[in-house]
């Protein structure tokens, strides 16, 4: 869970509960570091005025500071987190000298964070949803609050007549503060079906729940020190050491769910509430995942999938009416929430662990990213070549 906070109303004061697992780096691995690497999928060319600016923001982010009263919400209403996480987080500051920003020669955006793995991983969704804001804004788009509410309002009605659970997952590359604002409000006064929100700022100033899972660097980084075949296996035993049964929902695809599914030993199967789906084909991967659980001898019944991969509403109904009677499922829906603006199309971002390392003492270790979806493999090419030899498969 972390905080940014308002950026003169360009990030947004947040914390942001994907960030849940920073606790584990911080309970388990404490001296471990890391390099977060920015990719635009989409190859966008940025301008100097645009580095210039984003580079003004990130002074901003630096001056920025956990406030008493959000201490105290998040020692009452997130549990799960121990009050001396809390009382840390109230010592932390963003670095501007630990962020690297630059053009390359085409103008394609590079931001590099280097740091330990506790505190690197804070950097990315509030340096994400800056970038996304600030490239809303000076290529001129406009967000009209009838246009929000009229669009929300459809999706609302949907969930409201199908009985659809989901959850706001959409800081990342939300239109805007603003947008977003909003939104969590409108869900707050008529969804009868949201069950929270990831931005823990929200949470708190609309009486929402703070949801959220793992996030793929947590997998990556075991992947990378410890390797692939048993770095799932691995994440959730330092998990469940950090959670004690709390935060249920562990992540499949960091290296396809096939190879999770098979890591996913009994005892995790029955300690853990379901599993989060993020690449790939959603029906398949129900059927795999019905398939695992009664293979264990347990009622898929008893469990839940959380969809989260790209979703709108009419789909994430498509995918209810086909889990219906076999498996729990709920949703986490994020661009289709916070960036379905007309004439807008969102921006495409990621930053992902690009390198890792135990300790200072330990040479560096390249990451990889594999999925369920063609395309969004992200790492070095020698740790690819590895993963296709150790699981007989071929990724490009």
């Amino acid at each position: 869970v972390y905080l940014a906070e308002d950026l003169m109303k360009l990030a947004g004061r947040k914390f942001h509960s994907k960030k849940n697992h920073l606790n584990s780096f911080r309970k388990n691995y404490p001296e471990a570091e890391g390099k977060f690497e920015f990719n635009d999928r989409d190859k966008t060319e940025y301008t100097k005025e645009f580095e210039t600016e984003l580079n003004m923001a990130l002074i901003k982010l630096s001056q920025l500071s956990f406030q008493d009263n959000e201490y105290e919400w998040c020692v009452e209403h997130i549990p799960y987190i121990p009050a001396v996480y809390w009382s840390w987080l109230k010592t932390f500051k963003f670095d501007v000298n630990k962020i690297n920003v630059y053009l390359d020669n085409e103008n394609h955006l590079h931001i590099e964070i280097e740091d330990k793995l506790y505190k690197a991983t804070l950097y990315e969704v509030p340096i994400l949803a800056t970038v996304a804001e600030l490239r809303n804004r000076m290529i001129g788009n406009k967000a009209l609050d009838s246009d929000v509410y009229a669009r929300l309002d459809k999706k609302i009605k949907l969930s409201n007549l199908e009985h659809l659970k989901f959850s706001e997952f959409g800081t990342r590359r939300r239109f805007s503060y603003h947008v977003q604002d909003y939104i969590c409000y409108l869900l707050k006064n008529e969804s009868l079906y949201c069950v929270g929100t990831s931005n823990v700022h929200f949470a708190m100033k609309y009486d929402m729940l703070p949801l959220g899972t793992m996030a793929h660097e947590f997998i990556m980084f075991h992947g990378s020190v410890f390797g692939f075949k048993q770095a799932n296996y691995l994440m959730m035993e330092a998990w469940v050491n950090t959670f004690d049964g709390a935060l249920g929902i562990a992540l499949t695809d960091t290296y396809t769910s096939d190879v999770f599914f098979n890591n996913f030993s009994k005892k995790h199967a029955k300690l853990f509430d379901g599993v989060r789906q993020d690449s790939g084909d959603e029906y398949e991967f129900t059927n795999n995942t019905i398939s695992r659980y009664k293979e264990h001898g347990i009622d898929p019944m008893t469990k839940t999938i959380v969809f989260s991969n790209a979703l709108d509403f009419q789909k994430a109904v498509s995918i209810k009416n086909f889990c219906e009677g076999r498996i729990n499922a709920s949703f986490g829906i994020g661009t289709n929430l916070t960036c379905d603006i007309e004439g807008v199309k969102p921006a495409n971002i990621v930053m992902k662990l690009s390198k890792c390392r135990m300790n200072h003492n330990q040479t560096w270790e390249n990451c990889l990213k594999v999925s369920d979806d063609k395309g969004k493999v992200m790492g070095d090419e020698d740790e690819k070549m590895i993963f296709n030899l150790t699981f007989k498969q071929h990724i490009k």
